[in-house]
């Protein structure tokens, strides 16, 4: 299990839009997104090398929880969006560490806006 907080320098609606709206996420975390964003709804994700995935939607509390599961593992991802002095507190709890680089590399860019 993997846990990883990060503050953004962003709102919590810029940081929910960013995790929910799939011309958003093909900006920063794969190359290709359909999401479903209700429960038992689907998402894929497709990325430049072949490499596809497929989780279904567990949890969607507009700008505050959103928790989907992988169908290709046992295996659950859950964001915890809170307001932070400096922006937006977000909270990833993982089985698999694909969305702690991908943040990395979003507070990088975001950082520099």
């Amino acid at each position: 299990m993997i846990r990883k907080e990060i503050v953004l320098p962003a709102t919590r609606d810029d940081v929910w839009e960013a995790l929910t709206e799939p011309e958003r996420l093909e900006d920063w975390f794969a190359n290709e997104v359909d999401l479903d964003l209700r429960p038992g709804g689907g998402a894929s994700f497709r990325w430049s090398n072949g490499e596809e995935r497929h989780a279904t939607v567990i949890e969607v509390e507009p700008e505050r929880r959103l928790s989907f599961e992988w169908d290709d593992e046992e295996g659950e991802v859950e964001f915890t969006l809170d307001d932070d002095v400096d922006g937006t507190r977000l909270v990833v709890v993982e089985s698999s560490p694909a969305w702690s680089t991908a943040l990395d590399l979003q507070a990088s860019a975001l950082a520099r806006v």
